[in-house]
């Protein structure tokens, strides 16, 4: 048998360093599933939807560098549309093969056509129709040299008739380069940084996901200038331990008064390996300093004075010889002890639990992080359960902690669980799941059954959209259409020959996820949480005290009194953090 595109684009696939394509086959995709079955070496894994597919192929790429899915024609690639911006956003390295109709029925609005060119264009770094076998195969090597040297999707549309064709000879490589070059600021910029620091006396770290590789320089310049260390929700994994002795915590939607107070109040805020999204939590008083290993990035969020060039472990390698050593702790010691105030708080809230119909979700997310291995992988569903997820689960050997941070869709924490599960079968993999988000994709729990995926799905089951009736009563709605009625996720897991625990009282939660997390297989921990529990941001302005007064005077007039009653009773406690 004469050797076809299919057969070339799974060669091609294999030596980048794909281990296995999400993809629901079908129509145009048949001929690559058939190359994937003839060949052997890559994993085809059967998802229910095209969506986690590529939710799960991101999360591989973050972990190990690279990551496939595939849709075949028109509604099946539409359909991972939502994790490709996902993964683009994120900088996951994913190769998205979009099958298509056949070429001679193009642009004559056939059945199932679509314009890839033009879907993908806003969610990849590299988007090309192959309308012939030699453009397919040039196609996908710039795909996928783009997508590992840019950092995010590429797409390769291919015609049904296309991918069956037999292979032609092309000029281009087969191979792929894995470049890893040394970005650093130059000479006379390290020394005006180094200037700069070295000139102020209260210097504050802000560290983000582009630390993951610099942890211990990190620690270093920290250490140097006694210097608060803030952190992004993509960068707390890596720096809040208990031991870390600089340590103040968050800042943004998901913070807390103590990241929040340290920047603020700060000479000098250096931000280091972070896109920070939420320009309206940054200092403006104060000098702020960005380096990135993307220049384009520079300035773009906040009103920063002295912009950089280059990855955080190279520049700071070269940066400390020029770093003059500072010796006051005061500025240090007043952020951790405030640090400390708010952690007390957070404490709080674990020792009360909860009560029979109302257990505090604080308390499930101390003891997810409590009983947790120590290289743990979590996932983290958008809404409140990341907002537990960012207030206690802690930094342990090797953990790591990933959502959909950038983009910010429901419905990625279990997906994305897959991929982790799939590709790290050695580790713990433990996905933070609001109801909201698992409803939206619950037929892919029949993926993690089918391949028994030994992942660990909590659910954060407060029969509401929380995040969402948070930011209706701040903005001064009444929340209307956020509450859920949810099925029984027990009954559903078993179903789904998925094992499954519940806990309805507090009493019953550690056993629930000792027994879930000690299992082999897969499991759900189904826990019944507050449904009235509110996170505030570390800072609140009048017009959103203002409007959350107005909810609640909204509901009284409409005679919800014994809501607004358990609302003060569950949520006004928060304001505690504030003050």
């Amino acid at each position: 048998m004469s050797k076809n595109i299919s057969d070339q684009i799974v060669e091609m696939l294999v030596e980048a360093g794909v281990k296995r394509v999400y993809a629901v086959t079908g129509d145009s995709l048949n001929p690559v599933n058939d190359a994937v079955r003839r060949d052997g070496r890559l994993q085809w894994i059967h998802v229910r939807h095209e969506e986690a597919g590529a939710y799960a192929a991101s999360m591989e790429a973050e972990l190990n560098g690279i990551g496939c899915c595939m849709g075949s024609s028109g509604p099946g690639h539409i359909h991972l549309v939502n994790g490709l911006y996902d993964a683009n956003k994120a900088g996951n390295p994913v190769i998205a093969i979009a099958s298509t109709i056949p070429t001679e029925k193009m642009g004559l609005d056939n059945f199932q056509e679509t314009k890839p060119e033009y879907l993908f264009q806003d969610c990849s770094k590299y988007v090309f129709q192959a309308n012939t076998p030699k453009q397919a195969i040039n196609g996908l090597q710039t795909a996928i040299q783009h997508a590992i040297s840019m950092k995010g999707v590429a797409v390769l549309a291919l015609p049904g008739d296309v991918a069956a064709a037999e292979l032609e000879s092309v000029h281009t490589s087969n191979n792929n380069f894995y470049t890893q070059p040394r970005i650093t600021p130059s000479h006379e910029h390290l020394q005006e940084l180094a200037s700069i620091i070295n000139d102020h006396e209260k210097v504050v770290l802000f560290c983000g996901h582009g630390c993951r590789f610099a942890v211990d320089e990190v620690m270093q310049l920290a250490q140097a200038l006694k210097s608060p260390l803030g952190y992004s929700f993509r960068g707390k994994i890596f720096f809040e331990r208990k031991e870390n002795r600089y340590a103040v915590g968050l800042n943004g939607l998901l913070g807390n008064k103590s990241g929040f107070e340290a920047m603020h109040q700060a000479d000098v805020l250096l931000m280091l390996g972070t896109d920070f999204p939420y320009s309206e939590f940054l200092p403006e008083k104060c000098k702020i300093i960005q380096v990135d290993t993307k220049p384009e990035r520079l300035g773009r969020r906040a009103k920063v004075d002295f912009g950089y060039c280059g990855d955080i472990k190279s520049t700071l390698q070269d940066l400390m010889p020029l770093i003059e050593a500072k010796t006051s702790t005061d500025f240090l010691d007043k952020m951790r002890s405030l640090h400390q105030e708010i952690e007390d708080i957070y404490d709080s809230y674990v020792e009360e639990k909860g009560s029979e119909k109302n257990i505090h979700p604080e308390y499930v997310a101390y003891l997810v992080d409590k009983l947790a291995d120590n290289d743990a992988i979590f996932t983290v569903d958008t809404g409140m359960s990341a907002v537990w997820a960012a207030r206690y689960l802690k930094a342990g050997k090797n953990r790591y902690l990933t959502g959909s941070f950038n983009h910010g869709s429901m419905a990625n924490a279990m997906p994305m669980a897959i991929g982790a599960g799939l590709s790290h079968p050695d580790r713990q993999v433990i996905a933070f799941c609001g109801d909201g988000g698992i409803s939206m994709l619950l037929g892919d729990l029949m993926t993690i059954s089918q391949y028994q995926i030994p992942v660990k799905i909590i659910i954060f089951n407060n029969r509401s959209l929380g995040m969402v009736k948070l930011e209706m009563r701040v903005e001064g709605y009444m929340d209307w259409q956020t509450d859920m009625l949810n099925p029984d996720f027990v009954k559903l897991a078993e179903s789904m020959n998925i094992s499954a625990w519940e806990a309805k009282e507090s009493q019953d939660v550690e056993e629930a996820l000792s027994n879930g997390f000690k299992h082999e297989g897969p499991a759900i921990i189904n826990i019944f949480t507050d449904p009235n529990a509110l996170a505030m941001p570390p800072s609140l302005n009048f017009e959103q005290v203002k409007g959350f007064a107005q909810s609640m005077g909204r509901m009284m007039v409409n005679g919800k009194f014994a809501e607004i009653v358990d609302t003060t009773n569950s949520e006004l406690k928060y304001l505690r953090e504030l003050i």
